[in-house]
């Protein structure tokens, strides 16, 4: 409940034009005090869910950038294959001198969240592109299963994810039909089943949690996830322990909590 909630920092937001047309606008929030101040803050990048451009869910990223951030979003509303984050991070790494972002980013802490085909969008932009080594973390929420995923051209591979991740998905069955063998037909876009695949195939000496939010339908999981996504950036990006009690050891909150089932981790 506490990192649902809006975090200290006021947020300020800008924006620059692409000339990619599915790109088209690339928004920045970020804490207010920037324009202050000479130091550097962690990013965020956030990859798109179908149809679902950053401009649709302001308030989404102005909560995440009050907890410190700055949050970089586009407005493509086909973000699968990976591509729009991959060009857009190249944007975000190379803004011109005057603007008020330069230099303002902190290369050693960025983060990339994705929700459904933006999931998929996520993980190809960590494991199929060059510039996806910056990434430090991941954080998928009803990320499309891979059979899925590929039957529409968004080709990711977890076998290479060597930074932690953690994986969400929702028990409703919009996410998982509970079908037999969802390589045969349509099984939900995120089923348990392919989810304990991705988790196995993700190498072991990588942190890695999965974890499914009871009750939940494909298009409840944004905000249902809100506060966990939020605690792991947190502890991630900024190092902030408080929030790491909610994943790290045996008596990890979250094993706690009885809005989520079907955990494991290794940490």
């Amino acid at each position: 409940m506490k990192y649902s909630r809006p975090g200290d920092h006021e947020v300020s937001y800008t924006e620059i034009s692409s000339e990619n047309e599915s790109i088209a606008k690339i928004r920045f929030w970020y804490p207010a005090e920037l324009e202050k101040n000479s130091d550097q803050y962690p990013v965020i990048m956030v990859v798109n869910a179908s149809g679902t451009p950053a401009a649709s869910y302001e308030p989404f990223f102005e909560r995440l950038a009050s907890w410190g951030f700055i949050v970089v979003g586009n407005e493509d509303p086909q973000t699968g294959t990976g591509e729009t984050a991959s060009i857009t991070l190249d944007c975000v790494m190379n803004l011109p001198a005057d603007h008020i972002l330069y230099d303002r980013m902190d290369q050693e802490n960025m983060g990339i969240i994705g929700y459904s085909q933006g999931g998929a969008g996520a993980l190809a932009a960590v494991s199929e592109y060059e510039n996806g080594k910056m990434y430090k973390t991941i954080f998928t929420g009803s990320a499309a299963y891979q059979f899925m995923a590929g039957n529409f051209g968004w080709h990711y591979d977890v076998t290479k994810i060597r930074i932690p991740y953690f994986m969400t998905a929702g028990t409703g069955k919009s996410d998982d039909k509970g079908v037999k063998d969802p390589t045969k037909e349509y099984g939900g876009v995120s089923p348990l089943s392919a989810l304990i695949e991705n988790y196995e195939q993700v190498p072991e000496g990588v942190m890695k949690i999965r974890a499914r939010a009871a009750g939940a339908e494909h298009e409840e999981m944004l905000m249902r996830t809100d506060g966990y996504m939020t605690a792991w950036m947190l502890y991630q990006l900024q190092g902030n322990e408080e929030a790491g009690k909610a994943f790290l050891g045996e008596d990890a909150e979250i094993l706690h909590n009885s809005n989520w089932q079907d955990i494991d981790k290794n940490r």
